[in-house]
């Protein structure tokens, strides 16, 4: 049964294997302004959620073919679902307990139902429903306002960015990301995914450019127990694990050949097989794939086929290099800080004018990455207040043939004598270190790569031994 309401009415789905029920409660709802939809089962349901963007959802336990308790998990393994109002003649304390609290179920109510329970708990979970839709709406809206997802921008190269992550999001088409390296591409890829009908299933993320060749195939496309030496257990491939999700192929100019051509058979029959496996799976994926190469030239090279480069490259996303949008430089560097603050438990509240315009002089090679790298080591430097010019490397931003500046004088260095054992100049660069941080020994710490534990160990092995010369020399 199936009930046509405005699209402004909150939509509940209801999952039951007795038709009278469903039939029963669909009419009673649809009579409080509700738009209902039914389903024999938990697969039934499945199926209609594709298509009816439910609000509540309300589901029996005991149900042939896929229970609730099924359904509940593959909602939850996919990211999530509309809360759920679980029906079972079955009730107990345990139940309910697993129900609501294991499975992730909105709440539970006891066969047969108090209409006046019911449509109070529908109530309240269309309105916690209705608020996951308006956050989701705001974020979208701030997206228009210099910031999309991770992705932080006003240039005019950057808003065309944001405009075609918006235009692609909800369509299935592949995406193929180019730019330099350190300009973003993975964050483009979870914008996109973030966006999309998708974003509740699985985001996973291969670097091409970071396996061998003979574990490329295994990690791409899975294998069976015993299918090579170390197959020890079968493994599920990423084409598997990002099901009803999205893949991101970084680097992808950096896959093997061999590896190109099983990939883009993949591709066009949605099918794939495991290293040593005998039955192919169905799988349903969208593909981004990603490279700082020019893919034109990595086809003339002979590293990228073509015919993949065609069936990857439905839509293109281009990422400007830094120095292309020096504009952003401002917004970049206070969500950065605000990012490393968090991270590092430090208070640096901005930096000064003069670093951003030795930000604004440099080129960046590196691009963002480079810029979060050189905030992250001023604001470890920094721990709060502004950041300045000493924070920064060595005659950074300044323009070519500029005189350098001056090392840093003795307070900020250490001078060992030829022969200093390792353990005088470890004692040396702890002690100079925990000055700089005004003995904030956490911090001291994270500069010098070690734990917590490990420094103040050092400490009072360093305190045993001047108490020890101290009482030699009396």
């Amino acid at each position: 049964m199936k009930t046509v309401a405005p699209s402004s009415c909150t939509r509940v789905l209801i999952v039951d294997d007795e038709e009278n029920q469903r039939t029963g409660l669909a009419s009673m709802i649809s009579s409080w302004g509700f738009a209902a939809e039914t389903a024999a089962d938990g697969q039934d349901a499945l199926e209609k959620l594709a298509s009816f963007q439910a609000h509540v959802l309300i589901t029996d336990l005991m149900m042939p073919r896929m229970d609730g308790f099924e359904l509940l998990r593959r909602l939850s393994s996919q990211g999530g679902g509309p809360p759920a109002i679980v029906l079972t003649a079955f009730g107990s304390i345990e139940t309910a307990i697993s129900t609501i609290h294991d499975i992730g179920a909105f709440w539970f109510l006891e066969k047969p139902i108090q209409p006046h329970a019911l449509r109070v708990l529908l109530e309240r979970a269309a309105s916690q429903s209705r608020l996951a839709e308006e956050t989701e709406r705001l974020q979208r809206q701030l997206s228009y306002q210099g910031v999309l997802g991770n992705l932080v921008g006003n240039s005019p190269g950057m808003q065309q960015v944001f405009s075609l992550i918006r235009q692609v999001a909800p369509s299935t088409a592949a995406v193929l990301v180019t730019g330099e390296s350190g300009t973003g591409k993975e964050l483009v890829a979870r914008a996109i995914h973030g966006l999309s009908p998708r974003s509740h299933s699985p985001f996973v993320a291969i670097n091409c450019a970071a396996l061998p060749e003979t574990l490329m195939e295994s990690e791409l496309f899975g294998h069976e127990k015993g299918a090579f030496t170390g197959a020890v257990e079968r493994r599920a491939g990423c084409l598997e694990l990002a099901q009803n999700g999205t893949l991101l192929m970084d680097e992808i100019g950096e896959m093997p050949i061999g590896t190109q051509a099983k990939l883009l058979r993949v591709l066009e029959d949605s099918r794939v097989r495991r290293l040593g496996g005998k039955s192919e799976i169905v799988v349903d994926v969208r593909i981004i794939a990603a490279t700082n190469r020019v893919p034109e030239d990595a086809i003339k090279k002979g590293q990228l086929r073509e015919d993949l480069y065609y069936r990857l490259n439905v839509f293109h996303i281009a990422l400007p290099p830094l120095r292309e949008h020096k504009e952003d430089l401002p917004v970049l560097t206070e969500a950065l800080l605000r990012d490393l603050n968090k991270k590092h438990n430090c208070r640096v509240a901005d930096v000064e004018p003069a670093v951003l315009e030795a930000f604004r002089r440099h080129h960046w090679p590196g691009n963002v990455r480079e810029l979060r790298n050189v905030l992250e080591r001023a604001v470890i430097l920094a721990g709060e207040g502004s950041i300045t010019a000493a924070h920064l490397p060595f005659n950074f931003g300044a323009p070519a043939g500029a005189p350098r500046r001056p090392e840093p004088d003795d307070t900020d260095s250490v001078r060992l004598r030829v022969g200093a054992t390792v353990g005088e100049a470890e004692k040396a660069l702890i002690q100079l270190t925990l000055q700089h941080t005004k003995n904030n020994k956490t911090r001291a710490a994270e500069i010098l790569g070690i734990s917590l534990k490990t420094l103040h160990n050092k400490l009072k092995e360093y305190g045993a031994s001047e108490g020890e010369a101290a009482a030699g020399a009396e």
